[in-house]
């Protein structure tokens, strides 16, 4: 495994200053070998010249926000992260990485969560490189690899889950966002450390039913909303029948048998659970007959 190593480069002005100070004075040697027909000065002075002309393609600049990766005849040789101006051995090859913040949005994918119900997902990873040895060196392609584990994660988190939650501490992928995509992050960060990628933060920027079942899976939706609904009716109902009851009954404002009781909560809980305004009507008689 490549461990990234810090390169130690020499200054780039000071390099520029020498070399310009040398070709000059190859150049002098030169001419004063041809004034004084000397070709031991001549070949000197161009064998500085040539000198100098090639270590200035050991010059090099690294860009804020970049990195240098230095690689001697298929040896790594290190890293220099710094930006700024710099000399280093010519034979050296430079390959530059970006350090910065990148981001992607996975394909929309058809997968199954953990009922089985197709559903469409995508996700937005949010990631940057960490080791420069590692991104270049472990894997072929590493912006490739990340496309490519980024959504095999998506997918392995998605099966995972539920679309809805039918419990109330079940999580599930449409309702506990903040859960689901930590659960992400951490998925995808295990499949991308090998390649020196840190990835910052994942989370769902698309998710639904396949389209083969979303009208089916609405209704149920709307079937759960309703039951839900007329479940806390009926709960609100009896509660208010018992509190008119035990008023009743402890002001004593009317005293009830049993029979009328249940005539009086049979009524009640029609108009309270009635879907529509109840039409009263009023009784001039006695329910005895």
């Amino acid at each position: 495994m490549f461990r990234e190593a810090e390169y130690k480069a020499s200054p780039g002005l000071p390099a520029v200053l020498v070399q310009i100070v040398a070709g000059l004075g190859g150049l002098a040697l030169v001419i004063h070998g041809a004034r004084e027909a000397d070709n031991v000065f001549s070949v000197a002075g161009m064998l500085v010249i040539a000198l100098a002309a090639v270590a200035m393609g050991g010059l090099f600049v690294v860009d804020p926000g970049d990195a240098k990766v230095l690689v001697l005849f298929g040896a790594y040789k290190g890293t220099i992260k710094s930006g700024g101006f710099y000399w280093a051995n010519p034979f050296l090859t430079k390959r530059r990485i970006s350090l910065r913040i990148r981001n992607f949005e996975t394909t929309k994918l058809k997968v199954n969560d953990n009922r089985a119900n197709p559903i469409e997902i995508a996700a937005i990873v949010v990631w940057k490189v960490v080791e420069t040895a590692e991104a270049l060196f472990e894997v072929d392609d590493f912006q490739t690899y990340v496309a490519v584990q980024s959504e095999s994660a998506v997918r392995a988190v998605a099966q995972s889950y539920p679309y809805d939650s039918h419990a109330a501490n079940e999580e599930a992928l449409s309702t506990h966002t903040a859960e689901v995509s930590l659960s992400l992050q951490q998925a995808i960060h295990e499949r991308l450390a090998k390649a020196g990628v840190e990835v910052i933060e994942a989370r769902i920027s698309h998710l639904a039913y396949s389209p083969e079942i979303a009208q089916a899976m609405l209704q149920r939706q709307q079937a759960s909303a309703i039951i839900a609904a007329r479940f806390k009716i009926v709960e609100g109902a009896v509660g208010m029948v018992e509190n008119a009851l035990e008023m009743l009954s402890s002001k004593g404002i009317v005293t009830l048998d049993e029979e009328r009781k249940a005539q009086m909560v049979s009524n009640l809980l029609v108009v309270l659970c009635s879907e529509r305004s109840a039409q009263p009507i009023v009784n001039a008689g006695t329910i005895y007959q």
